[in-house]
């Protein structure tokens, strides 16, 4: 038994001697081996490695395409002294392990903060040059360029951060708030505007057309009323004529049909009283004699 908890104890101890031993470096990181505080060697390559335990140490620095993105929106001034706020990234890699750890910091985060504040220097050198036309459209392109350019000079100056700069780009750009407010509420006094002349168009149209539809009618019914009026003259003549012929070949039958109609207007109605001497009275002499035609 205590030959079987003597082995035990033996394996452990190996593993753990391997195990502070080997370490493994992924694809994706640099492996940076430091021996007492000072850098011996940085491991490129992915794959199992050895250090001494307990004298050496491994830190692992990101090898990949990294992205950093502005952390601020502080506005700029263009060159006409209009303040804009601008929106950006960069895409960067660090390439020298050794020098990004002596002059930048120990881990990615360390070079994001130092490459932002000078990202943004360059950005804002570069806007002071140019207006505000230039920046959001005709040398855009250009801009970027330049602040690439610099930033690069930058890092790779008297003391190279052991980085590369890929890209530099502008996402947004844009006035200060104050000022996107003013400018919308022009845009909609504006707008607004061109609205009410064209509503104040359209009603005056329309009162116009209604106006002409009224002034149509107005000669239609006229016309109308006319034409009826004219007919209903000549249709009077005609009737008088008519009656007139009818009546001059028979008076004594003109006198009762006349007769007739004045009764029916007198008395037609209910309710109509007359009061006479049907018996002397001239007006119902017709009906008390009713006249005899002379015709056969």
């Amino acid at each position: 038994m205590n030959k079987v908890g003597f082995i035990g104890t033996t394996v452990l101890i190996v593993l753990a001697l391997l195990g502070a031993t080997m370490f493994v470096v992924d694809q994706r990181q640099f492996g940076v081996v430091y021996q007492l505080g000072q850098i011996k060697e940085v491991i490129t390559q992915p794959g199992l490695n050895f250090k001494l335990p307990l004298v050496q140490n491994v830190n692992y620095i990101d090898k990949r395409l990294l992205t950093l993105d502005s952390m601020d929106t502080e506005p700029v001034l263009t060159a006409e002294k209009q303040r804009v706020v601008i929106d950006w990234y960069v895409r960067w890699r660090i390439t020298d392990p050794q020098a990004y750890i002596r002059n930048v910091g120990l881990d990615e985060m360390a070079g994001a903060q130092q490459l932002n504040r000078v990202v943004r220097n360059a950005f804002q050198e570069e806007i002071n040059r140019r207006t505000v036309r230039e920046l959001i459209s005709t040398r855009r392109e250009t801009l970027m360029a330049d602040v690439k350019r610099e930033v690069t000079e930058s890092v790779k100056g008297g003391k190279p951060w052991g980085i590369d700069i890929v890209d530099v780009r502008i996402t947004r750009a844009d006035y200060v708030e104050s000022i996107t407010e003013s400018v919308y509420r022009r845009m909609q006094a504006e707008r607004q505007q061109v609205a009410n002349e064209l509503r104040s168009t359209g009603q005056a149209e329309g009162e116009q057309i209604r106006a002409d539809a009224d002034r149509q009618r107005e000669v239609t019914v006229a016309n109308a009323y006319r034409d009826a009026e004219k007919v209903r003259g000549q249709g009077d003549g005609e009737a008088t004529r008519i009656y007139a012929d009818s009546f001059g070949k028979d008076p004594q039958f003109a006198e009762f049909y006349r007769s007739l109609d004045a009764y029916r207007a007198s008395i037609g109605k209910p309710g109509d009283v007359l009061v006479i001497d049907p018996a002397s009275s001239d007006f119902f002499r017709n009906m008390r004699n009713p006249p005899v035609s002379g015709r056969r």
